[in-house]
């Protein structure tokens, strides 16, 4: 018996990406960029490309996450890279609006610690914009 498999051009790979939806507004003090969807490994580097384009030396990045309904460890490596490029640019790196799977993966995996996170992006905003708090950086598997 013959199975027929139908492919979309391309191989099917865009068909197969999880559903992510970014957006931004520019802030006074920086960038607010919106991430609604899910983060895995078919869409995490276009976050990443995403956020960094729109990133400036020494301004806030606030990255809301409010409507992010999963994520998976490539989400988390994806924050963990974002956080360091700030760190190393003299920004500061906000996430606001962090719940369900992301908030579990980011507690156990110790960068809810490390990270700035706030309740919602209006908080993350005035954070943002009230001054520059230090980044830390932050290193995997650091004993507690």
């Amino acid at each position: 018996m013959r199975v027929h498999i139908a492919c979309q051009p391309g191989g099917g790979r865009e068909s197969a990406a999880s559903p992510l939806t970014l957006g931004y507004h520019t802030l006074d003090a920086g960038v607010l960029i919106t991430a609604n969807g899910e983060v895995d490994i078919t869409n995490a580097a276009r976050l990443e490309t995403y956020v960094r384009r729109r990133m400036l030396s020494g301004r806030p990045v606030v990255l809301d996450l409010t409507l992010l309904t999963f994520m998976d460890s490539n989400g988390v490596r994806v924050i963990e890279r974002l956080h360091a490029a700030c760190a190393e640019t003299g920004s500061t790196f906000h996430l606001s609006g962090v719940h369900g799977i992301p908030a579990r993966l980011l507690q156990i995996t110790g960068l809810w610690d490390v990270l700035d996170i706030h309740a919602s992006a209006a908080d993350a905003v005035c954070a943002a914009q009230a001054g520059p708090l230090t980044a830390q950086p932050w290193t995997s598997g650091a004993a507690n």
